[in-house]
Order: structure tokens, then C-alpha cells, then sequence
């Protein structure tokens, strides 16, 4: 949730947006927050959307939370890019 927040306060989307581009879900996110499960593989999906998007303006990844790498075909920073 550390990774949504910083996110959403970067990009300046909100949490429901965001649960939409990822999990297509705009409750999703919220759900997880109030202590709902996600599988490994969504969890995964997720982690990499927002490592793929995540912006470039100073804006830092959150401390102690492992990055995967950006995918290197991914078009970065476009938060409305299709999933």
C-alpha cells in the first residue's frame, strides 16, 4: 500500500483510478487495504505496473519496498496506458 499511496500522490490519481488500471477493480485496492487477500500473481502484475509507470520527476519509490525492473518495451510514465 506503501507503493498505491506514494503513486496516487505522485501521478495525483486516485486509489479507485489506479485499482482500475491495474486489477480493471476500482475497489480492489481499497479491499487489500481493509485486509482482503491477493494472489502472488496479482500481486506481482501490480508491483510491475507500477514499476513500469512509476514518474520521473524526483518523485523516489518507497523505502524498503524491493522495484522489479521497469519492462523495457513498457512505455513509461503513462498512468492511463492500457494495462
Amino acid at each position: 500500500m506503501a507503493v498505491t499511496d506514494a503513486y496516487c500522490a505522485a501521478t495525483g490519481l486516485s486509489t479507485s483510478r489506479v485499482s482500475t488500471l491495474i486489477f480493471n477493480d476500482g475497489k480492489r485496492l481499497d479491499a487489500i487495504r481493509e485486509g482482503k487477500d491477493l494472489y502472488t500473481s496479482r500481486f506481482e502484475h501490480a508491483m510491475q505496473w507500477f514499476s513500469d509507470r512509476w514518474p520521473d520527476d524526483g518523485k523516489s519509490w518507497p523505502l524498503g519496498v524491493p522495484r522489479p525492473a521497469p519492462t523495457p518495451a513498457q512505455s513509461a510514465h503513462q498512468p492511463e496506458a492500457a494495462q
